[in-house]
């Protein structure tokens, strides 16, 4: 059965993607040429132009696979499908943009790194050791922050699997959308529109008597109250924030509202991730992330605003690159550039 255009140059350019290990594809369209990026380790990269044409016929067909409406041009919209190919199974996100009488589109590539061993994830393993103990609470908060792309859901999804390998927990899951299926938890799709909120998912939630409670992310106010109010009433709640480091998480939560007490008694710890492409073989092979754990007294003492120069313990993004370029693990320019 021949594909129609739009399929076929949608699965040569999904092809190259995959083959490169893109993280995602951006769509730049102007009046007559569209130029296709895809991300690399990190780095934006033009992969083809193509005509402008082409490209409307190509975004037609990717709303109506992943179910977004394909006569509404000025609003944003988000969409989701679930790519086979010979070797496995990918999840795409995609979504639009409008921008001057056209779309742009971008595509998210989900999961990159589903290969990877939760040891392999992490530069440094003790820091993984560290994260492993704070899976070990019964209620309280701990927030994974960063950019869009730093790891932090593949991270997440990977305590969480590493967790219950070890023992039976009753986990639920709330996603916008569901990266990814795993066995053994209940995972919920946040549909706003279906009124299906992180507010009412996670009050559904809480009445199936849940161990562990991830919130996929926290993106106001009212769902920091309530992930706060749950882990204050005995969950364990895992959830992600953006912010730039660990100690701007602290400050955000608290510009959200949240009480410098209720930070004191439910938030267990923050770690903020980035990722760096690995030098292996003078070659790099993949990228791996170092993180900033900001736990126990160094967390009590940045609630409280002292500075984080005085703290001991606390080992900052720089210290931490500054570490891994000593041991090899990263060249010079990711040293000064990342």
């Amino acid at each position: 059965m021949q594909l129609n255009p739009a399929a076929a140059l949608s699965n040569k350019l999904l092809t190259s993607a995959f083959q490169t290990h893109a993280s995602d594809i951006h769509f730049y369209p102007f009046a007559n040429k569209t130029d296709v990026y895809f991300r690399i380790q990190g780095t934006r990269i033009l992969h083809q132009t193509i005509p402008t044409t082409q490209y409307e016929l190509l975004l037609t067909y990717y709303k109506f696979s992943s179910g977004m409406d394909i006569g509404e041009i000025r609003k944003p919209q988000n969409g989701t499908i679930t790519h086979h190919t010979g070797t496995g199974q990918y999840a795409l996100r995609l979504s639009t943009l409008p921008v001057n009488h056209v779309e742009s589109l971008a595509i998210r590539i989900l999961p990159q790194e589903e290969n990877l061993t939760l040891d392999q994830l992490f530069l440094f393993p003790n820091q993984l050791t560290k994260m492993k103990n704070w899976m070990t609470n019964r209620a309280g908060i701990i927030l994974f922050t960063g950019p869009t792309g730093s790891g932090k859901t593949t991270t997440l999804y990977a305590l969480l699997q590493a967790t219950l390998q070890e023992k039976s927990y009753q986990t639920i899951t709330l996603e916008d959308p569901i990266e990814k299926d795993i066995h053994d938890i209940l995972q919920v799709q946040v549909n706003e529109k279906a009124g299906i909120t992180y507010q009412t998912g996670l009050k559904a939630a809480l009445r199936h008597d849940p161990d562990i409670i991830m919130v996929g992310e926290i993106r106001d106010e009212h769902t920091a109250h309530f992930a706060f109010n749950a882990s204050l009433t005995g969950h364990l709640v895992l959830s992600t924030l953006h912010a730039k480091d660990a100690l701007g998480t602290v400050h955000r939560l608290l510009e959200m509202g949240i009480k410098p007490s209720d930070l004191q008694q439910s938030l267990i710890a923050v770690a903020a991730l980035e990722l760096l492409p690995i030098n292996v073989n003078e070659t790099t092979g993949r990228r791996a992330a170092i993180l900033e754990l900001l736990d126990g007294e160094e967390l009590e003492n940045t609630i409280n605003g002292v500075d984080y120069h005085t703290m001991n313990h606390f080992h900052t993004f720089h210290h931490l690159k500054r570490k891994a370029f000593a041991y090899g693990f990263i060249t010079e320019e990711t040293y000064h550039h990342s």
